[in-house]
């Protein structure tokens, strides 16, 4: 027999309890905190605790963590970014020559001076911290349960918990990743396709500092991109790794033993940074683009990857993420403080009109770089170096990539721009 919820109706309840998940919650919630505001993640509490990677946070989403009240806790344990370098080159190259750099983020973004574009922060460490805020604010959050299905009509959506608990709802929203399977239960499709290609992740330890600089070189098998960590509790020096090679061969490096998987990181890491070695599990995923057709429904929206699920060739997967939840957040507090409802398709629209171009817009781009620098063709090659070394003499076209990769390069919502809602 299923329990009875509680009598009263929720404004918001989220399902999923990722990262984007919970910043949509506390977002609403610190913006709003006389709203009802309940996060259902199927992951149990502790579920998180031992993931020992870390995501790069754009400048523009730190300013939304600082706002919602967890960024200054992160910071004690983020490694600023402070340069980013391209290199296009093949594997076996002795010399890596650089064609494109990237430093602060621009005066015209209006962020103090000498900011860095972006982050490195642990994810244990963010999602402890968002969740510890959701608890500060008091909202319900249900551990290691489901939606498993849910009705809508037209003032209220029945969201039906695993549990068997019912919830009403004027508004779910969905951040249960790119294989959404609330997505597919409210009938919105996807533009969807596989790259064959694989993104492994894994942490290195190295002799020498990386004085906060990330690398990505441009390689026929993919993208292999090295992001700066800081220092551990045992005083290694250390860098995040994502890279991407064909399907076939990630997973015969993934079944390698650990001699011949350093030996194969080596030839693509180098030795600029002393001698290297695997300081964490490995991890691989498929790598595909898929974009939601249609971001909303009558009292139902889509955020994160089950919006959107890119390559991370240009590392923006979560902070696009981020901007649906400052975007949504904002159109729901401004909705409700204007006393009007806040699942109806007028103001989700709005939501919807405001994310999708950006994220199409991104989801081509990281595309055609992907298609672009994912193979050894040389009139592509000749092409790639020329363009690249023109962005890096223009000044004007740089800072306009430095913002973009920053978060700050218009239209966000306020949040972002470290204003309250």
């Amino acid at each position: 027999m299923a329990k009875k919820a509680e009598q009263q109706m929720v404004d918001c309840l989220i399902a999923g309890g990722g990262y984007v998940g919970l910043s949509t919650a506390v977002a609403i919630k610190a913006s709003a905190p006389h709203m009802n505001v309940v996060l259902v993640d199927a992951a149990p509490a502790d579920a998180l605790s031992k993931d020992e990677r870390a995501s790069a946070i754009a400048a523009a989403a730190g300013r939304m963590l600082d706002r919602i009240g967890i960024w200054d806790e992160l910071l004690d344990h983020a490694q600023p970014i402070n340069e980013m370098i391209v290199t296009d080159s093949r594997t076996q190259d002795p010399v890596r020559p650089v064609f494109l750099t990237f430093g602060e983020v621009p005066e015209e973004c209006e962020t103090p001076a000498g900011e860095p574009f972006a982050h490195m922060v642990p994810n244990k460490k963010l999602v402890g911290a968002l969740r510890k805020r959701a608890e500060e604010l008091g909202m319900r959050l249900i551990h290691g349960d489901t939606v498993a299905r849910f009705e809508m009509d037209d003032t209220v959506s029945r969201v039906h918990l695993g549990s068997g608990e019912m919830i009403e709802t004027k508004l779910l929203i969905a951040a249960d990743g790119v294989r959404s399977s609330l997505r597919e239960q409210a009938g919105i499709r996807t533009v969807s396709w596989d790259y064959e290609q694989m993104g492994i992740v894994t942490t290195v330890a190295h002799e020498r500092p990386h004085h906060g600089r990330a690398e990505e070189h441009f390689l026929p098998g993919g993208p292999f991109a090295t992001l700066p960590l800081p220092v551990n509790e045992k005083g290694e020096h250390r860098s995040s790794l994502v890279w991407t090679e064909p399907t076939a061969k990630a997973k015969r490096l993934m079944a390698a033993d650990e001699f011949t998987f350093e030996l194969e990181l080596e030839t693509r890491f180098g030795h600029k940074l002393g001698e290297i070695s695997v300081a964490g599990p490995r991890k691989a995923f498929p790598l595909g683009l898929t974009l939601a057709r249609d971001f909303v429904r009558p009292r139902f929206a889509l955020v994160g990857d089950a919006a959107h699920g890119i390559h991370p060739i240009a590392g923006q997967g979560l902070n696009l993420g981020f901007k649906d939840a400052a975007a949504l957040a904002q159109v729901v507090v401004e909705t409700n403080r204007l006393g009007l409802d806040i699942g109806a398709m007028t103001a989700l629209e709005r939501y919807e009109r405001w994310r999708r171009f950006d994220t199409v817009q991104m989801g081509v781009v990281t595309d055609v770089l992907n298609r672009l620098f994912s193979n050894d063709i040389g009139p592509l090659r000749t092409i790639r170096t020329i363009g690249l070394g023109l962005v890096d003499r223009m000044p004007r076209l740089k800072d306009a990539f430095i913002a973009q990769a920053a978060g700050k390069a218009g239209g966000n919502p306020a949040l972002l721009n470290g204003e309250a809602i």
